[in-house]
């Protein structure tokens, strides 16, 4: 009963226009060129401080990564919240004229003398994918919560960036959703919708930690691996803890297992294919957040058999894994773009 219940609103927003309580929520779209290194990421975003609803807003953002050119175009645009409308019961956000829809999305937005226009369709058949247990999302805790609406998602249609018309043909990416009270205080997250040896596998991790009054808990490394079928979730909360991961800019790797599984794997990508983007947080402060969807991946899995040898497989891709950190740390040598 519960899963069928998250899964029927996975895609419904969780604000309630005019509540006290501080609150970002994002529902975000991204993919990959099937084989050159071009990616885009388009973000629908409301915004309200905690304790000031007046003053809630909604944030249109959208990138497109080139690392052919090494040219990444960044545009952000704020909208009061009066000019937006977030879904409660069924998927759909509007800020200004940009419209998000079942199987469509629509905007322009121009800032710093950039301007990216998109009208792209999207489908996918896949359920949607939960990176925490099901029972942490109506709880308090964590704060942030984050979801794949729908992975192994597929979109056609047209790119305008700066008036260059980029045709999107079979780009395979993903539509994911995330919420909270307040950002995770750190964090790497990553996401392969696609292998280049394995194209039907579909990958989500973080690691992160988080910060209660003066205390850090420890690093916490949630694992979801979609392969053939079959779902490997390494996401209860012992088992994040028990994970081994480490991350820099600009290299993250992490480990876990059980009686019957191990996911150990790599992301990475040079300082060039990364944006800074600026995320406010509801209790106040601003979160760096590094961001680049052409980072590479290996991803060893090795499914243990008792009596038997184990059987080991490696999943490669080169520049189609989403790869972002979430920090205070201004040392980075990013230039926030937006």
């Amino acid at each position: 009963m519960a899963y069928t219940f998250e899964i029927a609103r996975a895609n419904h927003t969780r604000y309630q226009p005019g509540q006290r309580a501080g609150h970002y929520e994002s529902f975000f779209l991204r993919a990959n060129h099937p084989t050159r290194p071009l990616a885009f990421w388009i973000r629908y975003t409301l915004f309200s401080p905690d304790r000031r609803p007046q003053d809630a807003v909604g944030e249109m953002w959208a990138v497109l990564f080139d690392s052919e050119s090494g040219r990444h175009v960044v545009v952000k645009r704020e909208v009061p919240f009066s000019q937006c409308s977030f879904k409660t019961t069924e998927f759909g956000a509007q800020i200004d004229d940009a419209r998000l829809e079942p199987g469509h999305l629509q905007g322009t937005v121009t800032s710093d003398d950039h301007t990216i226009a998109w009208n792209l369709a999207f489908s996918g058949a896949d359920q949607p994918l939960f990176l925490l247990p099901l029972d942490l999302y109506p709880a308090a805790f964590p704060k942030a919560k984050s979801l794949v609406g729908l992975p192994m998602a597929v979109f056609d249609g047209t790119l305008s960036v700066d008036g260059q018309s980029i045709g999107v043909k079979d780009w395979v990416g993903s539509q994911n959703h995330n919420w909270g009270q307040k950002h995770t205080d750190l964090y790497a997250w990553g996401q392969v919708a696609g292998f280049d040896n394995s194209p039907d596998s579909f990958l989500e991790v973080a690691t992160a930690r988080l910060k209660i009054g003066p205390v850090w808990t420890p690093f916490m490394t949630p694992i979801v691996l979609r392969r053939q079928g079959q779902e490997i979730a390494l996401n209860t909360l012992w088992q994040t803890i028990r994970a081994r991961a480490s991350f820099r800019c600009f290299d993250w790797r992490f480990r876990s297992e059980n009686e019957g599984i191990c996911l150990e794997g790599r992301i990475s990508a040079p300082r060039e294919a990364f944006v800074g983007l600026g995320y406010r947080n509801p209790p106040g402060g601003v979160k760096q957040c590094l961001n680049t969807k052409l980072a590479a991946c290996e991803l060893t899995l090795t499914r243990k058999q008792a009596g038997q040898t184990s059987v080991t497989e490696t999943l490669i891709t080169h520049h189609r894994a989403a790869f972002e950190i979430l920090t205070d740390d201004s040392d980075h040598g990013v230039p926030i773009l937006a």
